[in-house]
């Protein structure tokens, strides 16, 4: 099957209120055309220089871009003037930055906070306890809009562990907008890739960030 088969596959089972991110890295732009004429406007990468010219390539096209990697600070200007929203906020420092960032160009960047669940260490992210601070002092960010929670899960075949995971940021992710109603934008909960997503959609994924499954291999 083709791209945008997979992709149409994929919608079929989607609900409507759950937005699908196709993960483009390692892809040519000629392949994000395709997934373009087959009707899917929203597209993730996770290097900023492959970004960075990817949006320039495709700039004008409707394309909803989210950052969904590991983001250095010193390659924020490769990201920020063109991502609609960065799915991967794992830091303070990061965040401060990007704040920074913000004021310095007049622009209010949408984020979702990362949030470190799986077993292996190596996974970016931030612990339950460290999103609290930030978020209780969320007003001090001004040039920054908190739109939910990022997450994934611990790489393993065991579905169970999966599913531990995922039910345990949709806990907290729950749990923060009950702590916090005055956060009314803090509605996404990014959760499944092309392994998973399914699961995902089980525990309340509104996003689901999927490359594999439509694009093929990474070449």
């Amino acid at each position: 099957m083709g791209i945008a088969d997979n992709i149409e596959k994929i919608k079929k089972e989607l609900p409507s209120d759950v937005k699908l991110v196709a993960v483009s890295k390692f892809h040519p732009v000629e392949s994000i055309e395709v997934a373009l004429a087959a009707g899917q406007a929203v597209f993730g990468e996770n290097r900023p220089q492959e970004f960075e010219k990817k949006a320039l390539a495709l700039s004008g096209r409707g394309i909803e871009w989210h950052f969904i990697g590991h983001l250095q600070t010193n390659k924020l200007k490769m990201v920020l003037p063109y991502a609609d929203l960065v799915q991967s906020v794992d830091s303070l420092h990061l965040l401060e930055a990007i704040d920074k960032w913000g004021k310095d160009n007049g622009k209010v960047i949408p984020v979702l906070l990362e949030m470190h669940v799986a077993a292996e260490e190596t996974k970016q992210g931030l612990y339950e306890e460290e999103i609290l601070d930030i978020l209780f002092r969320a007003d001090s960010f001004k040039n920054v809009a908190f739109r939910g929670l990022m997450g994934m899960a611990t790489n393993t075949d065991d579905e169970g562990v999966v599913r531990a995971d995922f039910a345990r940021i949709k806990d907290f992710f729950d749990y923060v907008r009950d702590l916090f109603p005055e956060y009314s934008g803090f509605t996404e909960l990014s959760i499944g890739m092309s392994g998973d997503w399914r699961i995902a959609l089980e525990s309340g994924a509104t996003i689901v960030r999927i490359g594999t499954a439509i694009f093929g291999e990474r070449s």
